[in-house]
């Protein structure tokens, strides 16, 4: 799939199957968020891969969060405010968006929800 048609053809999905991710597919969203712009080249960021039920379970109780209990994988995006105070969070932004686009290439529906309480990172 060429960018501008992931671009395109992404939508926020709060509906998923139960199946499992192939894990090629996830190293190869991840590696779009290491190859993202950041200040300096800082890469001010970790990414944890949430697999786990009862994990993924904890991460639904966000107020816009829910239908995280029903997908197979979650992907929790942390700024590293020792890293760079200023712009982490703008880089962390730019990072999940290629992820974002790159598991639409991938075929995988993704929903970017900003409900978590960031001291937990």
């Amino acid at each position: 799939m060429e960018v501008t048609e992931a671009i395109n053809s992404r939508r926020s999905v709060r509906a998923y199957t139960t199946d499992p991710v192939p894990q090629n597919k996830i190293e190869a969203v991840l590696e779009t968020a290491r190859l993202a712009p950041s200040a300096l080249n800082g890469q001010p960021w970790h990414f944890i891969v949430v697999t786990d039920p009862e994990r993924r379970r904890e991460l639904s109780k966000g107020i816009f969060a829910k239908f995280l209990v029903v997908a197979p994988v979650v992907i929790v995006g942390c700024g590293d405010l020792k890293a760079d105070p200023k712009w982490h969070a703008v880089d962390v932004a730019i990072a999940m968006q290629n992820m974002v686009i790159a598991a639409t290439a991938e075929g995988l529906g993704t929903c970017w929800i900003g409900s978590f309480d960031g001291s937990s990172c």
